[in-house]
Parts: C-alpha cells; structure tokens; sequence
C-alpha cells in the first residue's frame, strides 16, 4: 500500500522538491500552499493533491488536515512553510515578530498537534520538521529567525521523548543555504538607521558569491528528508548540506565561545 506524505510549504523550494521526489518515488502526496490555484508544476503530477493550507490560519489548519484525513492515512508530516526575518532587531515592529513566530513556530505546533490522534490510533508516524543551520548556530542581524529555529529544535527534542512510546517519530532537518529564491521571495527586512554601516558589513558577507558556491539545490535537501522519513531509525536531527555540517562540525569542536568569534570576525573584520 502507497504511504502518504503532508506537505506545507510546497509551493516553492524545498517543499516544492519533496513533493516531487516522493511523488517520484511512488508515494502519495498531499502537497499544501497558501495559493494552490496559482501552482503549475505540480498540477500534472500523478499522486500529488493540492490542498490550501496558511499555517497561521488555526481554523484552516483544521479544515484542511480533516480533509487531507479523509483523503488518506497519513504516515509522514513534513513541516517546511516558514520565512526568514533579517535586519535589526530595534527595527522590527510587533506585526514583523509576531508574524515570523506564527509562521516558523507556532504554525509547527499547531500542525503536529492536529495530526497527533491520527498517529497515536495508528501507533505510527513521522514528524519531520524544516529548522535550519540557523537552529543549531546564530549570524548576525537574524534574532527573531534564529529565535523561531531554536525554539523548533528544542521543541523537537523534547517532544520527541513524549510521543516514542506511541511509535511516533520527531525528527528535524537543518540544511544550510539552499540555491532558491528563499533570499528573495521569502526575506523580510527590518530597517533602523543607528545600524545602517554594521548591516552593510554584514550584507556584504552575506552577497559574496563565494558563499553561495557551498550551497545545496533544494533537490540536494529533499533528499536528507526522504532518508529521514524512509530510514526507519529514530534519530532526530539531520544537518544538511557540506555547509551546514562543516559549520556544525565547527562550532562543536572549538565550542561555543571560540565559534561566535570566528563568526564575529567573519562579518566585522572588513
């Protein structure tokens, strides 16, 4: 019997890619957006369901995981919207954060709790949650985003504990940068002038083509999540892409303290 995934944020990048390569892989897919009407690539693939799914819409997060639910039984949640709120934190209004923590964290919860009486009947299931390498280490002129990233690491970690006993797994996927759009469609900017010349240091870092040749394609990372949902072990974090395990990798080996000065000296010394 075909498995089913749920997907959020299938709409672009990532999402989109995990859609396609278990749709290529014979699963069934039911694939989730904001604007399902105004997707065309996954329309004709054979398996795939479009549903409209806001994840800061609780009442939408019911209705549409009930209808994905009469549709078929789900055997994996891949929890994938979410965007990126970059600039200086004194810049940012209450509207900015507190729509960066619905859609990154709180939109998650809701999700995976709606879905928890669907796995626990089933004594099976995969949570399989998008954070970042932005989980696990901070960069400058990110805070509300890393706060979000953290939080689903943290939240993972220790939900994973709790749903064991009912053969539920919670894993999280943490990919570095991925060559998308994600910069450009799915960037919010903060401004505030006193950080105007540390920002134009930071983003010059940032912009460096350089950076952009360690990069994974959204492809690269559908794939660490396919192995996540179809690996059969319970383990509960996956650092994905050459960056984001060598930025890691780092950060455990010199420590915390020696890390955010390399870090710091990355993005100031210039």
């Amino acid at each position: 019997m075909k498995k089913t995934i749920f997907i959020t944020g299938a709409s672009s990048g990532l999402g989109k890619a995990t859609a396609l390569l278990f749709a290529k892989n014979d699963w069934n897919v039911i694939a989730t957006m904001r604007k399902p009407e105004n997707e065309t690539d996954l329309t004709d693939v054979e398996n795939v369901t479009l549903l409209p799914l806001d994840v800061t819409n609780a009442q939408q997060i019911n209705d549409t995981i009930e209808k994905a639910l009469k549709i078929s039984k789900i055997d994996v949640v891949f929890n994938n919207a979410g965007y990126g709120l970059a600039g200086p934190f004194e810049g940012a209004t209450h509207e900015q954060i507190s729509n960066q923590i619905n859609t990154n964290l709180v939109g998650v919860m809701h999700v995976i709790q709606k879905f928890l009486p669907h796995f626990r009947e089933n004594k099976a299931g995969t949570f399989i949650t998008t954070t970042s390498i932005g989980g696990l280490v901070t960069l400058p002129f990110n805070s509300v985003y890393h706060a979000t990233k953290w939080a689903l690491e943290g939240f993972s970690e220790s939900l994973a504990f709790e749903l064991k006993e009912f053969g539920i797994n919670v894993k999280t996927v943490s990919p570095g940068g991925i060559a998308t759009d994600f910069a450009g469609r799915s960037l919010v900017m903060t401004q505030h002038p006193a950080y105007q010349e540390q920002m134009n240091k930071v983003l010059s870092v940032f912009m460096d083509p350089e950076r952009a040749k360690d990069y994974s394609t959204a492809e690269q990372i559908a794939e660490v999540v396919y192995e996540a949902a179809t690996d059969g072990k319970s383990t509960l974090r996956y650092v994905a892409g050459a960056d984001a395990k060598a930025m890691y990798a780092q950060r455990l080996e010199v420590g915390e303290e020696v890390f955010r000065q390399g870090i710091e000296h990355t993005f100031y010394s210039k």
